[in-house]
């Protein structure tokens, strides 16, 4: 008998559910919540709109994946292969959760009806397969890789909750040979893939903790500030702290500070640090064996809130300023319109429509002579798989891995405080993008999806895919009898995560010449400091606010493949000699030259770009050679600049981002070291599921499959540029990829899309290689051409999340909801 055969009527109630839930790219849980308090502040704001979502999703194609035209859609193909990287399909995600919920021995509770003493269901989605099961079915007729899922369970009904990493499979389930095994060959920590949760207790934290602690000083809070902190509905103050939380010498710190709540409708909190911290010992579940550990107030340490009171009411204490809310923290419109402001900017269009392929269903996209696949997991948001040019793989993976946002201040809030977003997830957090703004209105779209408390969510239209002509051209010439310039028009997929208070948008590009990048751009509100005393730390930005310095680290993985996986690491750099040469007539010439090394091993692979930008990183395949006998590769180098992290030995983190600390890092690779990060290192930062510095144990990379571990970066102190919203102009970072000998010469001379112009004596004699021109009779083009509206999309159709409750199954009232992932 078949799996199917034997579901009882909830599991055929979550079937039916998942079979008509729509684009579900990744199932994931989003909790724990994000630094930033929105959606701790906010409830889950349903807004049942039952038919008309529908409408939208059935009726009007717009909702889901949104064309401006017909011309404008992707053109429709069949992917070569299956997606091995791509989600779970419906009816699999629906045998593993009601599977989960009938092994006794895993004593799972609905999330819905869970308490804090219950284990549950945090995510499920696909286990991304190893790359020595899938190279020989993506490039041969080898069999597709047996198919898993990947589970967290919370545990908390015990004494010591942790999260548990297991595995089910292999998928279809089939009660003969469905079973469930811990997951940790991917982790250094062997310990059956757990990892102790330090969040076990969130909803008793400000119940039974926080909130009494404001309630305690409420005389001074509404002194210094008018303001409240005690769990009431008018309360006017939030309390909210460090991330990771303090686990030296056995013990768990926390330090919480006080925050303005904005007075309007603006996301801007983390601009209204109010300067008074405490700390806490939490240790263990319960909360009455909690213990204040003393208080911090301008500069100055109390160690009991008798203490405290004692000082504030004296007569020489001396009191700050709060930072309230205000026209300057918010994003709206301020301040006087340029005078050319209102008149219609300019716009790019797509006259002949999209010109790339996509398979839908695989994720599969063809962009000129380049082909990729499309992953979606919950930790890190989208990543690249198989990406080839002329259907040679050149890279087998390209995807963000974690996202470290290191502060520093003379308070222990900002110098307790080193984000490791994965924790929040990147997933759960890509919300549709807004069309004509992050993205050209006549891009094409995709959603994404994940599965959270008993809930289908769909990030409607929150990746996108177009093409875009460059501000300067990839190639030209002059010369006294012509001008030759080619136009750069290159391909992006994009996507935009919110963590908190940060907008990181994250955008992958293909050009006509073979190179290809990967750039980080950063939006959204800064984490700000109290000024007082915070001089060495950062500007004042405003009346009693400091920018707090901090530093933005992403960390990509590149598993390059270059003319297949056995390649090598060359660096050469240009250095200054001395040497005479047999023309130089016995003279010694200062000039300089080339030195070349090979990286040999794991224990030299870990550097920083030289300096003066003197040194290439090259990849190459030291067995294929180009038709003048150099070696075929590819260069990697910053291009939009990047960075490290300036901490060293951070006292945050113990050994939890080891991979922060080097600009370049390369391993050998093995199907042991997936990931140079874990989701859940924070929890236990001293001895986490990752420890990245344990990858480079002296193994050889030279002829070897190897992979880079890159960081992009920016170090940011936030001066009042950054009010009310850090920009994109200047906080961004990229890496770039570029052919070295790889081709025989330039491959963006294959394109008509240059022109040479010939002149002499007043006259032009113009050669355009085949263009097709609008309006003539080979032209693709439509009258979409000339139709300006859908350059200005309906931003009235911004849905936000799509929900579906799945227990109790409901699956006629669909609604739209944000708040409460």
């Amino acid at each position: 008998m078949g799996f199917f055969d034997s579901l009882s009527p909830r599991g055929v109630a979550t079937s039916a559910l998942l079979l008509t839930s729509f684009a579900q790219d990744a199932l994931a849980r989003p909790n724990p919540d994000p630094k930033a308090p929105w959606v701790k502040n906010t409830g889950l704001g349903k807004k049942k709109m039952a038919n008309h979502l529908k409408r939208a999703i059935m009726g009007d194609r717009r909702a889901i994946e949104t064309p401006f035209c017909s011309e404008t859609l992707a053109t429709e193909i069949k992917a070569p292969k299956p997606n091995v990287w791509g989600p779970l399909v419906d009816v699999e995600v629906a045998s593993v959760v009601e599977w989960l919920f009938a092994q006794a021995d895993l004593n799972l509770t609905v999330t819905e009806e869970a308490g804090g003493w219950d284990n549950t269901i945090q995510l499920v989605e696909a286990m991304w397969p190893n790359k020595t099961d899938v190279l020989a079915f993506v490039d041969g007729d080898g069999p597709a890789p047996t198919k898993y899922a990947h589970v967290v369970l919370n545990n908390r009904a015990t004494e010591t909750p942790h999260y548990a990493d297991i595995i089910v499979g292999p998928l279809p389930l089939d009660n003969a040979t469905a079973k469930w095994e811990p997951l940790e060959y991917p982790y250094t920590k062997q310990n059956g893939g757990k990892v102790r949760n330090l969040d076990a207790d969130s909803d008793r934290l400000y119940s039974e903790w926080l909130f009494k602690i404001g309630a305690s000083v409420a005389d001074i809070t509404l002194d210094l500030w008018n303001g409240t902190a005690m769990g009431l509905e008018n309360d006017t103050l939030s309390i909210w702290g460090i991330d990771p939380l303090w686990q030296d010498d056995g013990e768990i710190i926390r330090w919480d500070t006080f925050w303005n709540i904005p007075t309007g409708d603006f996301d801007d909190m983390t601009l209204f640090p109010l300067g008074l911290y405490f700390s806490s010992e939490v240790s263990g579940r319960d909360p009455s064996k909690w213990e204040l550990r003393g208080w911090l107030y301008n500069s100055v340490f109390y160690a009991t809130t008798e203490e405290f009171r004692a000082a504030y009411w004296s007569e020489d204490f001396v009191k700050n300023g709060p930072n309230v809310d205000g026209d300057w923290a918010r994003t709206d419109k301020n301040g006087e319109t340029p005078e050319m402001d209102k008149a219609q900017g300019p716009v790019i269009v797509a006259p002949a429509g999209a010109r790339f392929a996509v398979d839908h269903k695989e994720k599969y996209v063809e962009w000129m002579d380049w082909s990729f696949y499309v992953g979606f997991n919950r930790d890190t948001g989208p990543g690249l798989f198989d990406i080839r040019y002329k259907g040679e793989r050149l890279v087998y993976e390209l995807s963000l891995q974690e996202a470290l946002a290191h502060y520093a201040g003379n308070d222990p809030m900002n110098s307790g405080t080193a984000y490791l977003d994965s924790f929040y997830g990147f997933g759960p957090y890509t919300f549709e993008l807004v069309k004509g703004y992050d993205c050209p209105a006549y891009a094409t779209y995709m959603n994404t999806s994940f599965y959270v408390n008993e809930e289908t969510r769909t990030h409607i239209d929150s990746l996108c895919l177009f093409e875009y002509v460059a501000d300067y051209p990839m190639q030209r010439h002059t010369t006294s009898d012509y001008v030759s310039v080619t136009k750069n028009t290159y391909f992006v997929i994009r996507s935009i995560a919110t963590i908190g208070n940060y907008d990181y948008q994250q955008s992958f590009s293909f050009f006509m010449d073979g190179s290809f990048a990967v750039e980080v751009r950063a939006s959204g509100y800064i984490q700000s400091a109290y000024f007082a005393g915070n001089e060495d730390y950062g500007f004042k930005i405003h009346d009693n606010l400091s920018g707090s310095m901090h530093d933005h680290v992403l960390n990509f993985k590149a598993d390059f493949d270059v003319l297949g996986t056995n390649n090598s690491i060359e660096l050469m750099s240009m250095v200054p000699v001395s040497r005479s040469y047999p023309w130089s007539a016995g003279k010694v010439r200062n000039t300089m030259a080339l030195e070349r090394k090979f990286i040999e091993t794991e224990d030299e692979s870990r550097f920083n770009w030289g300096p003066n930008s003197a040194t290439q990183v090259l990849i190459v395949n030291e067995n294929e050679r180009n038709k003048h006998g150099e070696m075929r590769g590819y260069r990697v180098l910053p291009y939009m600049g990047t960075a490290h992290l300036t901490v060293q030995n951070s006292t945050n983190l113990g050994v939890a981002a080891q991979w922060a600390n080097h600009d370049v890092q390369i391993t050998k690779y093995k199907d042991s070291e997936q990931k140079a990060y874990h989701a859940f290192n924070t929890q236990d930062v001293h001895d986490p599921p990752v420890n990245f510095d344990k990858y480079f144990d002296g193994e050889s990379v030279r002829n070897e499959d190897i992979v880079l571990w890159l960081n992009l970066g920016m170090h940011h102190v936030p001066h009042t540029g950054d009010l009310p919203n850090t920009v994109q102009t200047t906080a961004h970072s990229g890496i770039q990829f570029m052919p070295s000998n790889y081709f025989n010469i330039d491959q963006s001379r294959r394109t008509v899309n240059q022109v040479r112009i010939n002149y002499f004596n007043g006259s032009a004699e113009v050669e355009e290689f085949g263009q097709f021109k609008a309006g003539s009779s080979e032209s693709t083009c439509s009258t979409c051409k000339l139709n300006y509206t859908p350059l200005e999309p309906e931003h009235q159709g911004y849905k936000g999340d799509v929900v579906i409750r799945k227990f109790p199954f409901d699956p006629n009232n669909p609604f739209y909801a944000t708040s409460g992932i």
